[in-house]
């Protein structure tokens, strides 16, 4: 199975909705394969949205039959505290709230630059962290307690 070709069909049926598709991941949970399907829009996902994709791409899906194995379809949105994966994703996260791990520490603060090659951090008392993204282990939206 070629995930990227998938993707790229995924991309063509779930587009009309309106909605984009996000991300796309056949994992092996327990004994379960799933494959899951993160979807998203700009006033983000709800679990209707969730459903209509669901039910416009199942029935093709098993047209296409992309998989041998049996599989569970799983349509989901990308969460409130998803992983930035894309410097693209990173960008249309400034000026929100997120957390910052390298080898080293984990911040938390609000994301106020980024221009590719380093990522500005806001902490609570506004005080400027910079990192190069080369050494970023993970950075997400966070949820400010």
């Amino acid at each position: 199975m070629d995930l990227i070709k998938l993707k790229e069909t995924l991309r063509e049926w779930i587009e009309p909705l309106g909605i984009k598709l996000d991300d796309l991941e056949y994992v092996k949970e327990r004994k379960q394969r799933i494959l899951r399907v993160t979807i998203d829009r700009p006033d983000g996902i709800t679990i209707d949205d969730c459903v209509k994709v669901s039910e416009t791409i199942s029935p093709k899906l098993d047209l296409l039959d992309p998989i041998p194995e049996e599989y569970q379809l799983e349509v989901t949105s990308p969460g409130a505290e998803r992983e930035l994966k894309t410097p693209e994703a990173i960008q249309k996260a400034i000026h929100k709230y997120v957390q910052l791990q390298t080898l080293q520490e984990s911040i938390e603060g609000i994301l106020d630059t980024f221009d590719g090659n380093q990522i500005t951090i806001l902490d609570t008392k506004n005080k400027p962290h910079v990192f190069s993204a080369s050494d970023v282990k993970k950075i997400r939206l966070a949820i400010k307690i």
